[in-house]
């Protein structure tokens, strides 16, 4: 007997066995299967993974609810150039260089925007109480997940 041909005949003594085994026998060895864990269309790419957990550690250091400082925060994510541009932008702007406001968004979003070149574009969406939102757009570099980039969205 040929591979097709013994094949047919293993799923049709399969077929066989599970209609005659009635349907409380069927759910049995359903309810025993493994399942495979769900994957949703909001699965997190790991540059997203990255983004939030960066901006979740600021955020709450920034309102004194973690056990890290901000710098501590940015010092284990960001490169160090970014860090530095960084600080010269808060003194430009008087503002958080990160949250690129004054004040503590409530909440935020992100998105995935695209790889190229071994970095992944993440943009974070933050959300103020009041309604406003504003985008910032992250960079991140895949070989180490660094974020290297944080920038206001482009023109």
């Amino acid at each position: 007997m040929n591979m097709p041909n013994r094949t047919r005949l293993c799923a049709a003594v399969v077929a066989t066995a599970l209609l005659t085994a009635g349907p409380l026998a069927l759910s049995a060895r359903a309810a025993d299967a493994p399942t495979a864990p769900a994957v949703t269309a909001a699965q997190q790419s790991r540059a997203e993974v990255r983004v939030n957990s960066f901006f979740r550690e600021y955020r709450e250091a920034v309102l004194h609810k973690g056990h890290s400082t901000p710098a501590q925060v940015r010092a284990r994510y960001l490169a160090p150039d970014l860090d530095k541009r960084l600080d010269a932008w808060a003194l430009q702007h008087d503002a958080d260089p990160v949250f690129r406001a004054q004040n503590v968004p409530a909440s935020w979003a992100t998105r995935y925007e695209g790889s190229g070149a071994g970095h992944s574009t993440v943009v974070l969406t933050e959300r103020w109480s009041g309604g406003a939102k504003q985008e910032v757009w992250f960079s991140v570099r895949l070989q180490d997940l660094v974020i290297n980039d944080l920038k206001d969205p482009a023109s």
